[in-house]
């Protein structure tokens, strides 16, 4: 199956959810905007019907503020709606780029989220996708407070056939940090994906902890680290984007991991993250399996989105 064929299935409970809303809304064609979708009119040119509809799938409100406003300006009698949220939903995702690509070697990438997002197994499954791409990852264990998380994500690079870097339980996460670029470097492995705590409730704690983090890769690689991934649960929509402000101001965040997509009809949380945080999804996930996570691209989730939508 396709990046994009994936992307599509895991969207149907969005795709679903979205535009039952539209035809729940649907009234028989008369004054004012109607979007014609095959053989059925859809009144979504309403701002309530509209406003709806986006609110259902965790698009959140600012985001959906923003489309009704860009639909009620853009509309002229008897258009075909759609397209234009289609383009707007587009034009807020391509507004949020991610951070530019660097020339380290080798490249470091801290990963947090709370615990239960999929943290690990995202991991793993990123690793798996960069050696699928040609590049030849290292894994970090760092959350060295939890023997589990350890234990997993040993499981999970395992299968990846990944480099994987770990010490013993509550050992200090730098000093792990600081092997596991010394064992990149000297092995030419790039890039240190490196799994941190995901203790959010102990934001002090946390914060110190990311910051001799930070410190040790900085000492070692010149601008590291590279990229702070935040995992997120789509199940969770809004919550979601009250989590990333947290995670913001602790550590730096500047890219998304969504998780879960397939489980959900809060798919739209996409869009109020690029909307509300200017935070680029980086890689959504897609299923269960090693190779279900894939690179996020704003064309290919709008087309998934919108596919046979007219």
């Amino acid at each position: 199956m396709s990046f994009f064929d994936r992307l599509k299935s895991s969207l149907q409970k969005t795709k679903d959810q979205l535009f039952g809303a539209f035809e729940e809304s649907a009234a028989p064609a008369a004054s004012g905007g109607t979007a014609t979708v095959g053989t059925r009119t859809r009144r979504i040119e309403s701002a309530d019907a509209l406003e709806e509809a986006l609110i259902t799938c965790d698009v959140g409100v600012a985001a959906t503020d923003r489309i009704v406003e860009s639909v009620r300006r853009k509309a002229r009698r008897g258009d075909d709606l759609l397209p234009l949220v289609r383009e707007e939903i587009l034009s807020i995702l391509q507004g949020a780029a991610p951070p530019p690509v660097t020339g380290a070697h080798p490249r470091v990438v801290l990963i947090v989220g709370v615990n239960g997002t999929g943290k690990t197994t995202s991991i793993g499954k990123l690793a798996n996708l960069l050696k699928q791409e040609g590049q030849k990852p290292l894994v970090c264990a760092a959350d060295t407070f939890r023997a589990a998380a350890v234990e997993q994500l040993e499981i999970w690079t395992r299968r990846a056939d990944v480099g994987f870097v770990r010490a013993q339980p509550n050992s200090d996460p730098a000093a792990v940090v600081f092997d596991a670029i010394q064992s990149a470097k000297a092995r030419q492995l790039d890039p240190v994906l490196v799994d941190t705590a995901g203790r959010l409730h102990t934001r002090v704690n946390l914060m110190k902890e990311l910051d001799k983090i930070k410190r040790v890769a900085a000492r070692e690689v010149e601008g590291a680290p590279h990229e702070v991934l935040l995992v997120l649960d789509a199940t969770v929509g809004q919550n979601g984007v009250a989590q990333a402000r947290e995670f913001m101001k602790v550590s730096g965040v500047n890219g998304i991991i969504l998780t879960k997509l397939d489980g959900t009809a809060k798919g739209g949380v996409a869009v109020a993250i690029a909307q509300d945080l200017r935070l680029p999804i980086r890689y959504v996930g897609t299923g269960e399996q090693i190779d279900d996570l894939v690179p996020f691209n704003p064309r290919e989730y709008v087309d998934a989105l919108f596919e046979d939508a007219w």
